[in-house]
């Protein structure tokens, strides 16, 4: 075979190292999966194949899939980093993206040739699996992550548009009855959308909610789950927390706005914060988490808008 480039997994590409819908393996031409531990000595490979979409299993990848595997496994050219876990951490460390899922830490690699694409999820603990490697059919994987980059539509039942969120990120169903769930939402295409384990046309979403008095907004993965900032009108420092409408007082309402403005970016800094997540913190929690100015992309590095119309403050009154 071809010489293999193997590069750190881009942070696009992360989620599709898990397990998928069949909508979803369908869309990105997933062929199916390896999932394989070293054993006990490091050495050893122990491994379990799992179709997903077995019409796209031609022999011309089989062929392919064996030998890259072997390649990993057996050639030094390739650092055999499936086939010792003392060389699979080194490359862990070196050569490959760190990233959290499914409560665990772990790191990925991404590896294409000429007509499929391989995803590579690495976890070089002892007794746990070592790899898991998705495979895909290059042409619909990339087709299907240029159409997921314009993110999932949320309309009304009359097709108005309320907000948009990328591929992979949470909403939040608010019940009539103040009960609320956080759903995973999936990119299907530009009509529909996994919400949670379910898919929607995103019309039929939108009047279900309706129907049901329910109310639905982002919890866009670009805002931390807390911020502070100084009250506009009465300088008191405050702290939001994500998807939650007001604020609290802290620092018993002190109104100091010189003081509380170097607090409050004092305690965002520490926190990782930047000015324009507390500034589209700020506006969520004031005029709804729907509209444009609770998103950190309306704001430079300053926490300044960079773009003014209605739909950044106020149209959510």
């Amino acid at each position: 075979m071809t010489d293999l480039f193997i590069n750190p997994i881009t942070e696009d590409l992360e989620k599709y190292t898990f397990k998928q819908s069949s909508q979803l393996y369908q869309q990105t031409g997933c062929i199916g999966y390896l999932r394989a531990d070293l054993g006990a000595s490091g050495t050893e490979f122990f491994s379990t194949w799992n179709d997903t979409c077995t019409f796209f299993k031609t022999d011309e990848f089989k062929k392919e899939f064996d030998d890259l595997i072997n390649a990993l496994r057996l050639d030094e050219k390739y650092g055999r980093i499936l086939g010792d876990r003392t060389k699979l951490a080194e490359c862990c460390r070196n050569n490959a993206k760190q990233y959290s899922g499914m409560d665990n830490e772990y790191y990925g690699v991404t590896i294409n040739t000429e007509n499929y694409t391989y995803l590579l999820r690495l976890n070089p603990k002892i007794g746990q699996y070592n790899l898991y490697c998705y495979c895909f059919v290059k042409q619909y994987l990339e087709t299907h992550l240029v159409a997921a980059s314009r993110g999932i539509r949320f309309i009304t039942p009359s097709y108005k548009p309320v907000f948009t969120i990328p591929d992979g990120d949470k909403i939040r169903i608010i019940h009539s009855n103040g009960e609320k769930y956080d759903k995973i939402c999936r990119y299907i295409d530009d009509y529909h959308t996994e919400v949670g384990d379910r898919l929607y046309h995103i019309c039929e979403f939108a009047e279900l909610m309706k129907n049901n008095g329910s109310k639905v907004i982002p919890l866009r993965s670009s805002l931390p789950e807390r911020a502070y900032n100084v009250h506009p009108t009465d300088s008191s420092l405050i702290i939001i927390t994500k998807g939650e409408s007001g604020y609290t007082e802290v620092n018993n309402g002190e109104r100091d706005l010189e003081k509380n403005r170097k607090l409050a970016d004092g305690h965002n800094s520490e926190m990782g914060v930047t000015k324009a997540q507390a500034e589209a913190m700020l506006a969520g929690s004031m005029f709804g988490w729907h509209v444009q100015g609770a998103d950190p992309k309306s704001y430079d590095e300053n926490g300044k808008l960079i773009q003014q119309n209605h739909h950044v403050r106020g149209e959510a009154r």
